[in-house]
């Protein structure tokens, strides 16, 4: 008994012995384990952590990149619809310089455009002619820009100095010298797009630029008598921007070409054909004047010297003209022109001995009609023919016949052309 105690002591002992040095061996590897585990999350974490840095840098980069792709398209956007103006105006290399500007920033930009949207166009001072607002609109905007300068000030000024002056301010000068002042930018020329821009400068410049009595002087000009009443207008500015008329700012161009047979030649094997080409530019002024010109020289060398009525070309008719609305509610344009005429020689030169051409006989006056119409997005560009005739009188018998020309398709619509150089330049004021 004693020995069989003794033997399964023994072996309680040995299995302790066992279980002791699993529990230590299998718990020091747990320990390292552990450790090891520790490390390589700490390791992990610290290469995850730049990696989110790297992910911030491109995503920064990705929206930096986009804010750039807007701002190209945008810029493209513009410089489109900027050509796009300046083609209907007739500018036809300042449009091509604008369409290769757009398309070196964005290639598709032509397909990305919403045309709904109206061009915004010289983008200082837009196209005043489609600048057609709600009167409504203009008055409370007037009102409210008026409540502002009185509430800001006790004794309000037209503007006031952005930043601190030692010289003399523009909004010292009283309220009559400005008028007058914008009475100069219009000038003779009524130039009204100059006075849509200096409407942009500030508040006190658009309370200015939209003084009825600038604008119901400018109708004046116009149409003279047949302006006395606003009616059905409610502003002098709308009746100006809206009511039919001629443009003086630049030139209405005809451009006529055929092809006409020539003569058979000497052995009788072919016949020559010509291409003739010929423009014919009409030229308006405020004061009633008007200049017309047929000639085969290209705008490029007739628009510049078409600037004022003193040219020296020869073939140049000055005369008249007058607007008429009929009761069919279309305005029409009637001028009377003829070759301009010599300057009378003084008598130094008669008496002397030199070959001089002879007085003409008769005497060529042309009568011009026309009728407005509207030809693309502007208003009132067009001019179409509805009468030509020529009155000759004799002078040694007084007698004057007149020819009307047939208006075949030869008569070929005269489109405006806007032409920045003639209102560069005041020379009266209006």
């Amino acid at each position: 008994a004693n020995i069989q105690h003794t033997l399964i002591y023994t072996d309680n002992s040995i299995l302790l012995f066992f279980f002791l040095s699993f529990f230590f061996f299998f718990g020091h590897f747990f320990i390292e384990l552990q450790q090891e585990l520790n490390a390589f999350r700490a390791q992990w974490m610290s290469e995850l952590k730049p990696s989110c840095g790297t992910s911030d840098q491109l995503l920064k980069a990705k929206g930096h990149k986009r804010t750039q792709d807007i701002a190209r398209e945008e810029k493209a956007t513009e410089l489109f619809l900027r050509a796009v103006q300046e083609e209907q105006n007739g500018a036809v290399y300042e449009a091509i310089k604008f369409y290769r500007m757009a398309m070196q920033l964005v290639p598709d930009i032509e397909f990305k455009i919403n045309y709904s949207r109206p061009p915004d166009a010289d983008r200082v001072g837009g196209n005043y002619m489609e600048d057609n607002d709600v009167d409504g609109e203009i008055e409370d905007l007037l009102a409210y820009f008026e409540q502002q300068l009185t509430l800001e000030n006790s004794f309000p000024k037209i503007c006031t100095p952005e930043l601190e002056m030692t010289q003399l301010h523009i909004s010292a000068l009283p309220r009559e010298i400005l008028m007058y002042i914008f009475r100069w930018v219009v000038s003779s020329d009524l130039d009204m797009r100059a006075l849509e821009q200096l409407s942009l400068v500030c508040r006190g410049f658009y309370i200015c630029a939209r003084d009825p009595e600038i604008w119901r002087s400018a109708c004046l000009r116009v149409w003279g008598r047949n302006c006395t009443k606003l009616v059905p207008f409610k502003s002098w500015r709308e009746m100006f921007l809206q009511r039919p008329r001629v443009r003086f700012d630049g030139v209405y161009i005809s451009k006529t070409s055929y092809i006409r047979q020539g003569e058979e030649s000497l052995d009788g094997f072919y016949r020559a054909w010509h291409h003739v080409e010929y423009y014919r530019y009409l030229r308006f002024f405020p004061d009633g004047h008007v200049i017309m010109l047929t000639t085969p020289e290209d705008p490029l060398s007739i628009v510049p010297r078409l600037r004022t009525r003193n040219t020296r070309m020869d073939s140049v008719l000055l005369g008249h003209f007058r607007l008429s609305q009929e009761t069919d509610n279309q305005t029409k344009v009637f001028a009377v022109v003829c070759k301009k005429k010599e300057e009378k020689v003084t008598e130094i030169q008669r008496n002397r001995f030199c070959r001089r051409n002879p007085a003409p006989e008769a005497e060529h006056i042309f009568h011009v009609g026309l009728h407005l119409s509207s030809g693309g997005r502007q208003i009132v560009s067009k001019l179409v023919w509805i009468h030509h005739s020529c009155h000759i009188t004799y002078k040694p018998t007084g007698e004057t016949v007149v020819t009307a020309f047939d208006l075949d398709r030869m008569y070929t619509p005269f489109f405006f052309a806007r032409v920045k150089s003639y209102t560069a330049f005041s020379e009266q004021p209006l």
